[in-house]
């Protein structure tokens, strides 16, 4: 009986750090938006963001929510080094993986572009913007 309680342990550990969030927000990505999957904007493309996370912890899946939650803290954390203050996911994550493009609308993150001045689309009426789950 003790072999049973011995391989019960770490499939308990797995269990209980499956729902586990691994990533944190960055001060500089507390200040980036996250657009809507399909939302028009009227602001300058930066760049392209590819970020990825552990889907998976052994044979069990990772909680979809958390995973999405983690792509989109890391996508935020990368905008300010391309000058972003958006992102935007370009498709639903894949084994773990997204993409997001990043986008200049007028934010206070990071170098200003020379141009004209842009500004943040007001979301549509009854939808809401999102925000990183954090534990504290």
């Amino acid at each position: 009986m003790r072999h049973c309680r011995l391989s019960i342990v770490p499939f308990l550990a797995v269990v209980a750090l499956s729902g586990c969030s691994f990533v944190e927000i960055q001060p500089g990505g507390v200040q980036v938006r996250v657009a809507t999957p399909g939302q028009a904007l009227s602001c300058e493309r930066r760049g392209e963001i590819v970020v990825s996370v552990k889907d998976r912890l052994g044979p069990l899946d990772r909680n979809e929510l958390r995973v999405r939650d983690e792509l989109e803290v890391l996508a935020r954390n990368e905008a300010p080094a391309l000058g972003a203050d958006t992102v935007q996911a370009l498709g639903d994550p894949m084994d773990g993986e997204q993409r997001f493009r990043a986008y200049r609308c007028g934010g206070p993150v990071g170098p200003r572009p020379a141009g004209p001045e842009t500004t943040v689309e007001p979301l549509p009426e009854g939808e809401a913007e999102t925000a990183p789950l954090r534990d504290e």
